[in-house]
């Protein structure tokens, strides 16, 4: 972190460099007061070896002045660069509450009634809130580990619905490739909140994700109640690009479209 200058460093710095600008000034109208010529040359009538000693001097504070600057950068760099990720991990931290308390609630009501699929339900949100958690704090996962906690969020919600659900979800990745983590949840999240959540049938939800050389693309879309609206600037997305412009900036692009009663979502990472 950039530390702050005390008033008394402030002083000194300032008196260095008034000094240093006044030097030259000093001996110049010396040598003015002292001559009868009208102009004179600095350091004219002094000994070579104190010309030496000036220009010493000066490259020494320039050297100074260079290694204070490149001191001073490095540590904005730092401080802005601990910044990002302190956000970041806030960012992160945010991800999935809304889902976890429904779950919890869920569970609360099938203690007694199906305490077998209450203990399902308690196995699969503790691996989800295990990754959240531990996976959540890494800089990048495999593409592998995301896609599996994407389908284990899929197989929990159709564990607590009692209708059916058409969830499709087609993989063609490089699993060995690197992503961000938490990252594509938000809007596999945003489908089932405001589409599923609120169609007593024919609900679905189908997602795509396809990797290539140089990117990954991920498409989602769902059909919602088009007599509700639809959510398209909640916490959630706010959260999902302020991240992108974070750890993608300018290597992303996230779009969205309504046609009817289907909402689509795209997100490509370069």
């Amino acid at each position: 972190m950039i530390l702050k200058i005390s008033k008394r460093k402030r002083a000194l710095i300032i008196g260095i460099a008034t000094v240093t600008a006044l030097i030259p000034i000093v001996i110049t109208a010396f040598e003015l007061i002292t001559t009868d010529k009208e102009s004179v040359v600095f350091l004219e009538n002094f000994p070579a070896s104190i010309g030496l000693l000036f220009i010493l001097y000066y490259v020494i504070l320039i050297i100074l002045g260079l290694f204070w600057f490149t001191n001073q950068v490095v540590s904005f760099l730092k401080l802005k660069s601990e910044t990002s990720k302190a956000e970041l991990q806030h960012l992160k931290s945010q991800v999935n509450p809304h889902f976890f308390f429904n779950m919890l609630n869920n569970l609360y009501g099938l203690v007694e009634s199906d305490s077998k699929k209450a203990q399902e339900l308690i196995l699969k949100l503790s691996d989800l809130m295990r990754y959240s958690i531990y996976e959540g704090e890494k800089e990048t996962v495999t593409l592998k580990e995301e896609v599996e906690y994407l389908k284990n969020y899929i197989e929990l919600h159709k564990m607590r619905y009692h209708k059916e659900v058409d969830v499709v979800f087609n993989c063609e990745i490089d699993e060995n490739k690197e992503v961000m983590p938490l990252l594509f949840i938000i809007l596999l999240e945003n489908a089932f909140k405001h589409g599923v959540e609120n169609l007593r049938e024919n609900a679905f939800v189908h997602l795509n994700m396809t990797t290539f050389e140089d990117m990954i693309q991920f498409d989602i879309e769902n059909n919602f109640d088009n007599s509700d609206g639809v959510e398209g600037s909640g916490i959630g997305l706010k959260n999902l690009k302020r991240r992108l412009e974070l750890v993608y900036p300018k290597k992303h692009h996230l779009s969205f479209s309504i046609s009817e009663d289907v909402y689509k979502a795209k997100l490509i990472l370069n």
